[in-house]
């Protein structure tokens, strides 16, 4: 079965439609569309269909549109699918592109449901205090590489895991970790932990889940709150589990899952925080870009491998 089957669409709506037309120009790969790829039970969103392409949060060019909030070359991110050309039919999950002084990429990453990710996830579910310790998992990634700046800009020692040598050097150096280790390389994770946090862990970013979140609840202080952004080690299998949840009762921790569509109604808020610092250079963002349409399907595979360094992005089309 091929990866990129070919179809011709007419470029334009029919009248008494409420739809936009779009040109995709560039595609996120996400690990929680993994997810989307087994059967759906209770999820927070649909699983994808077979046969008709898979949806992520792109941006494109308006093309044509009769609904009001959208005219003829609007810019936009949002809910697309991984074509060149698409009509959404519900275009209430677009969000209007205003400002175009940063690269357009952006919009799937730091500017788009990453950046509100991290934001939500951080700010509104850990509440960080300065002097505070805290520990991100898969820091190297979309999500990640933005809780540990945003930490740092709070006043708070952080440290991150990656799985490559090259990524643990990036978040020092790019980032501004305090430290960072590949835990790849550790015999023992909860070891590992004590040795970077000897005073314990106040908030800890979760991407992970398994083996990092259970050397992680031994380590964790007093009140000290975690994140449940993602679990990649259970996206392609069960994984291991957590046998110490005891330590969430006898430290009185707070471990709260959270969606980010949840707080898309902050986004305003978050722009006025993350665009100054943008663009006073006070926050990096990397990409890992990819061309064409027909390299997406290995790109979104090589999330679970760790290939990809920093947000994973497809270019389908530069305007």
């Amino acid at each position: 079965m091929p990866l990129i089957t070919s179809s011709t669409i007419h470029l334009s709506l029919p009248e008494g439609s409420n739809a936009v037309l779009l040109k995709n120009l560039y595609l996120p790969c996400d690990p929680y569309m993994r997810s989307r790829m087994s059967e759906s039970k209770g999820s927070y969103i649909d699983s994808f269909t077979p046969g008709l392409p898979i949806e992520g949060l792109g941006v494109a060019k308006v093309i044509d549109s009769t609904h009001s909030n959208f005219k003829k070359g609007d810019l936009v991110w949002g809910r697309t699918r991984w074509e060149e050309y698409c009509i959404i039919n519900d275009p209430q999950i677009l969000f209007k592109i205003e400002d175009t002084d940063v690269p357009l990429s952006y919009y799937t990453g730091i500017l788009g449901m990453p950046g509100m990710t991290a934001y939500a996830g951080f700010y509104e579910i850990c509440a960080p205090k300065k002097g505070e310790y805290v520990f991100v998992s898969a820091a190297a990634g979309a999500v990640g590489q933005l809780v540990g700046q945003f930490a740092k800009l709070s006043g708070c020692y952080v440290v991150g895991s990656a799985g490559t040598k090259e990524k643990v050097d990036l978040l020092k150096s790019k980032f501004g970790f305090d430290e960072a280790f590949n835990y790849k390389e550790e015999e023992d994770l909860e070891a590992a932990l004590n040795r970077y946090f000897p005073d314990g862990i106040d908030i800890y970013f979760e991407n992970v889940g398994g083996k990092m979140l259970e050397a992680v609840l031994p380590n964790m202080r007093i009140n000290g709150r975690i994140s449940a952004c993602g679990m990649i080690s259970q996206y392609n299998e069960q994984g291991d589990g957590v046998r110490n949840l005891i330590h969430i009762v006898t430290k009185s921790l707070r471990l709260q899952g959270f969606i980010v569509s949840h707080y898309y109604h902050m986004y305003p808020k978050y722009m006025e925080m993350i665009m100054p610092l943008i663009k006073q250079g006070k926050i990096c963002y990397i990409e890992d870009v990819v061309e064409g349409l027909e390299s997406a399907p290995a790109a979104l595979v090589g999330l679970f491998s760790g290939r990809n360094v920093g947000k994973q992005v497809v270019v389908v089309a530069r305007e």
